[in-house]
């Protein structure tokens, strides 16, 4: 499916917010702290029907941001503050940044409340664990031995993820399926109500949804980077039934 016949499917389009960090960027004749967010999230939003929104750091305001929004993509980034989840900082953990984690943990958590569709992505999938009380392995190469997860600091590689039959991940994408991969963390003990639907070939746990909302379900791999429209049109899906079904909380 094309990305304008996805457009087309979806009426009244729904608005998905996407989170994004602070950094310092370069363009024009300007380097300042900036809002950055990769193209690829908004551009499989758009694609999949929904209007994207970015989403910078404003801890206060998360519970009016999530009742504005249909859906929520919490990006990928860096490590989340192993405080966040009670454990001391592993040697090879990269320093938190306080402010987005504050920010995506209120966010993450008023969209659970609100039953808001939510798709983690990478970090995003963490931080879905870590909100539900669950903890993340904080450096992959102790659990597993190698570097097979991050093996290029620039860019992407790619490894296949077997996924569980019945699960919003297997409705996507089937079986199995190849995704662009570039992390060192992972889910380690699933928190309350969250439930492991895909795997690495070497038991990394690459898929994840939280049974007790209607649509709340992460991925590890990228999915942006992947092609994997289809799960991104399960997102804008949900979020234009929940539209639909709640057209007061755009009033």
């Amino acid at each position: 499916m094309t990305g304008l016949n996805c457009a087309a499917d979806v009426p009244d389009r729904p608005l998905i917010g996407v989170s994004a960090d602070l950094a310092e960027a370069a363009w024009d004749a300007w380097r300042r702290r900036a809002v950055v967010l990769p193209v690829a999230y908004h551009e499989q939003v758009v694609a999949a029907g929904g209007i994207a929104v970015v989403l910078p750091p404003q801890p206060e305001a998360a519970a009016d941001v999530v009742g504005r929004l249909d859906g929520l993509v919490l990006a990928g980034g860096g490590d989340i503050d192993p405080g966040r989840y009670g454990a001391r900082p592993h040697p090879s953990a990269r320093p938190a940044d306080a402010a987005r984690d504050e920010w995506e943990i209120r966010l993450a958590g008023a969209a659970l409340a609100a039953d808001l569709p939510v798709l983690g992505i990478c970090r995003g999938m963490q931080l879905l664990n870590v909100v539900r009380g669950g903890t993340l392995v904080q450096h992959l190469p102790d659990a597993v031995g190698t570097d097979a997860h991050l093996p290029d600091r620039s860019g992407f590689g790619k490894h296949p993820i077997i996924i569980r039959p019945g699960s919003r991940l297997y409705a996507a994408l089937g079986d199995r399926a190849d995704i662009a991969t570039h992390h060192h963390q992972a889910v380690d003990r699933p928190g309350r109500g969250v439930v492991e639907t895909a795997w690495a070939e070497d038991g990394v746990v690459e898929g994840i949804e939280i049974r007790d909302r209607a649509f709340a379900c992460g991925v590890q791999g990228h999915a942006e980077e992947s092609g994997m429209t289809g799960l991104f049109a399960q997102l804008v899906g949900a979020a234009a039934g929940r539209r639909t079904a709640q057209p007061s909380s755009h009033s």
